[in-house]
């Protein structure tokens, strides 16, 4: 079969010949659709991610058409599967030969469709993964920072472990607690970066006299964390944290309460980013603490619609009935920096199309999205775009239901705080 590569050389060489020889050249018709390919878990453990996606392209679709822009988008579902995600990046680059592909949502989604888009010479922006997991874990040696390579065709944007460790300590710093922390790091893309010796949270823990009681890498979909949680219990750790898929905190969180184990603080990565993740806990969800990468407080508006954060997140429940969730923003971000790019490069040209991206500098709805290097490693530069982050808590509502409390901006305070930091009763 001939790659997407292949066929690209071969059109720009059939129209050299048609140039040279005054042939009228065959041409995407002018107004044609801009063909971009998205894909997100639609399905699978991962899947509480895309559930504002129907939601987001049906608004991007009305809102550039209205503005008599013509795009298509490809939607593919990875069903939470690397394999399946590799599998339909080629789909999209192959057969519907989009020209932009589009990918949201952790490492197991992510990194394979921006794999197979650096292999194929196709562009693809991807965000909703920190950047360490993205960038290294795509590297041919993972361990060995001498040999990382910049990408040509991929760019991401979103915060870095960086930050998300600022955040988790700044909100742990509010409460006075012995500093023994217990860390729940799956084997997966995001877990061996969170656990990570060098990369991740032990050695700036150790730097701020945090004690790490790190059980080891268990299985995502585990069905009994006994063994951590006594290692918890043993440690006296006051202070969880990790990065876990929702079924799976789920099923530590009901453990520990059944075994008798209440931490002060449980900040969590990924899991408990989604209210019905914290419903399911009932009660007991009072007080958990997480990232917090978008909401309706963040005072960012949208460059396609003008809409604000709180505007959006008030539309998707409307639309839907269900409450908003934080990838709203980065899912729309991720069309936003589509639709500017494809305003300043030919859709049909992948080098200008890289150009564009490389040179964005586009005020989203999730803030400011520039590949300029700014605060990120020389190594990195080139492919990573931050954005900011802040840390909020779960709080339940006298109606039922919860909140998110954005309780430390000291890493962005132009994003206002609603409450301070409380510990779990």
């Amino acid at each position: 079969m001939l790659t997407r590569r292949d066929l690209l050389k071969t059109a720009a060489a059939t129209g050299a010949l048609a140039a040279t020889s005054g042939l009228a050249m065959p041409a995407i018709a002018k107004g044609a659709a801009i063909k971009l390919g998205y894909v997100s878990p639609q399905t699978g453990p991962l899947a509480a991610f895309a559930e504002a996606d129907k939601f987001i392209i049906d608004g991007f679709l009305a809102n550039t058409q209205a503005a008599g822009l013509n795009f298509e988008v490809v939607v593919k579902d990875s069903q939470s599967n690397p394999n399946r995600a590799a599998d339909v990046a080629k789909e999209l680059i192959v057969d519907d030969e989009v020209n932009i592909v589009l990918v949201a949502s952790t490492p197991e989604t992510t990194n394979p469709v921006a794999t197979t888009c650096e292999a194929e010479e196709v562009p693809c922006i991807s965000t909703a993964a920190p950047w360490q997991p993205w960038f290294i874990g795509q590297q041919a040696n993972p361990g060995d920072p001498s040999s990382w390579q910049p990408f040509n065709h991929a760019f991401h944007f979103f915060w870095g472990l960086e930050d998300v460790i600022a955040v988790y300590t700044n909100m742990w710093q509010q409460l006075e607690t012995n500093k023994s922390v217990g860390g729940l790091f799956p084997n997966d893309g995001d877990g061996n970066a969170w656990g990570d010796k060098a990369v991740g949270f032990p050695p700036v823990l150790e730097k701020g006299g945090y004690s790490l009681n790190d059980p080891g890498r268990y299985q995502n979909l585990t069905d009994d964390f006994s063994a951590q949680i006594n290692a918890f219990k043993s440690g006296n750790c006051e202070i969880i944290t990790g990065v876990m898929i929702p079924p799976d905190f789920t099923t530590f969180w009901n453990q520990a309460k059944q075994q008798g184990f209440r931490p002060k603080i449980a900040s969590i990565g990924k899991a408990i980013l989604f209210p019905q993740a914290v419903e399911a806990l009932g009660d007991t969800g009072h007080n958990l603490s997480c990232e917090v990468w978008w909401s309706p407080s963040h005072p960012f508006k949208s460059s396609l619609t003008g809409e604000s954060a709180a505007e959006l997140a008030a539309g998707f429940s409307k639309a839907t009935g269900r409450p908003w969730t934080q990838p709203i923003g980065f899912a729309h971000a991720l069309f936003e920096v589509a639709a500017d790019v494809t305003k300043r490069a030919d859709p049909t040209d992948s080098a200008a199309v890289v150009a564009a991206i490389a040179a964005t500098r586009l005020d989203t709805i999730v803030g400011p999205v520039a590949w300029d290097g700014a605060n990120v490693p020389p190594f990195a530069a080139k492919n990573i775009a931050k954005t900011p982050l802040v840390g909020g808590q779960w709080r339940l509502k006298d109606g039922g239901g919860y909140d998110l409390v954005v309780v430390d901006n000291r890493t962005a305070p132009v994003i206002p705080a609603g409450g301070k930091m409380e510990a779990i009763a």
